[in-house]
């Protein structure tokens, strides 16, 4: 008998860390290596938030907080989601946790019970059915091909819905390929969902800010306010606001729900870190003028990095509506032959030729639920996507 439990016997390791750190491992041992596999903005925290952290610290704010956060940043969240979502919460409607990630997992540990389904649209953020397995209920996947632009349809939603069924995941913009719910979109998913009174969203908004072309945002709740009872809305300061390393996310729910998640948080981490969730604060309520630059350099790369790929015989990219992914197919590269006689027989062989032959980092997309593709993040500055494009184009054209 393992003395491991089989909860962790039955998950895997995060596919976007795993590459991070061989990304790491490989530079530290001299390798000229282009990383574009990290799922975070390369510009830096702005100023005035940094500056809101420094005077946390020389006020001696940095004591213990209740568990859900500070009542300040609790307040933030709630102007926030009724500034930017018109969404309606009160503060025990409210937590805060350590980066999006506890939210998701807490809300899952909070409410799943063994054999409870979640539907989980695919290409999905690589950790999404493993929360769900580590709660012990079972992740029902839906593929989203690329002819459906990587969205769930409706259809395919109320053919996945049982009796077991007890959420739907839904993220917009998507990681890993950036594709965006329109208002219309959404409708049709939540009209499919009001038939079903037992079954909750999961909604994962951490792209919110990061969208392109003029594309206009919006979240379930918003949509569809019949839902609103029965929709976990969950964000966090990490991708707009480049604070990734501040681990601070955050949800408003329902109350019952949000008690039920904050006894877990309370017997797990406690409280997120005092000075993350003072600069928080003035994340959400200070200036927000440097997005605008920000999406106009994503947007930028994004382009060139989506014209680059297309121009590659045997990859085909969509251009993506959000967030700084994108998802190409490399259906045209399966099957060929490495100039070392290995055959590429899968989208894992396809990146670990790209890396091992010409030093570019990415994911592949069995990790994210759809294959065969690859995700490429665009967080990186325009010379070093030309680069990593110019020897992806290499390095395809060396195979027979």
């Amino acid at each position: 008998m393992s003395f491991i439990a089989n909860r962790v016997l039955n998950v895997k390791p995060s596919a976007t860390f795993a590459i991070i750190a061989k990304v790491k491992a490989l530079k530290a041992e001299g390798k000229d290596i282009i990383g574009m596999g990290a799922g975070e903005p390369d510009f830096d925290t702005p100023d005035h938030i940094k500056d809101a952290a420094k005077a946390a610290m020389d006020a001696g704010d940095t004591k213990y907080t209740p568990v859900p956060g500070t009542a300040d940043l609790k307040q933030a969240i709630v102007d926030k989601f009724k500034r930017d979502n018109d969404l309606t919460y009160t503060q025990d409607q409210v937590i805060v946790g350590t980066g999006g990630k506890q939210v998701l997992y807490n809300a899952l540990m909070a409410t799943l019970n063994a054999g409870d389904e979640v539907i989980i649209p695919a290409p999905y953020w690589v950790s999404y059915p493993d929360m769900v397995l580590l709660a012990e209920g079972n992740p029902v996947i839906v593929e989203c091909p690329q002819d459906s632009g990587f969205k769930l349809q409706p259809q395919d939603l109320e053919n996945a819905i049982t009796d077991k069924t007890k959420w739907v995941i839904l993220n917009s913009p998507s990681n890993p390929t950036g594709a965006g719910y329109t208002h219309d979109e959404i409708k049709a998913l939540t009209d499919v969902l009001l038939k079903y009174p037992n079954v909750w969203l999961l909604v994962d908004d951490m792209y919110e800010h990061l969208v392109y072309d003029g594309f206009k945002f919006a979240t379930p709740a918003q949509v569809e306010p019949k839902l609103f009872d029965r929709t976990l809305t969950v964000n966090g300061v990490s991708k707009a606001y480049s604070m990734t390393g501040w681990r601070i996310g955050f949800a408003g729910g329902p109350t019952d729900l949000i008690k039920a998640m904050t006894k877990i948080q309370g017997q797990s981490t406690s409280s997120p870190n005092t000075i993350s969730q003072a600069a928080s604060v003035e994340a959400l309520n200070g200036d927000q003028s440097f997005l605008d630059d920000w999406r106009a350099q994503f947007a930028e790369r994004r382009n060139v990095l989506v014209d680059m790929l297309n121009d590659i015989e045997g990859i085909e990219c969509l251009k993506p509506e959000g967030a700084f992914y994108v998802y190409p197919s490399c259906a045209g590269l399966i099957g060929k032959t490495t100039p070392e006689g290995k055959t590429l027989d899968t989208d894992e062989d396809v990146v670990t030729y790209f890396l091992e032959s010409v030093g570019v980092a990415c994911v592949h997309g069995e990790a994210f639920g759809l294959s065969p593709h690859f995700r490429l993040s665009y967080a990186v500055s325009l010379d070093t996507i030309k680069d990593a494009c110019a020897r992806i184009k290499d390095a395809v054209s060396q195979l027979k």
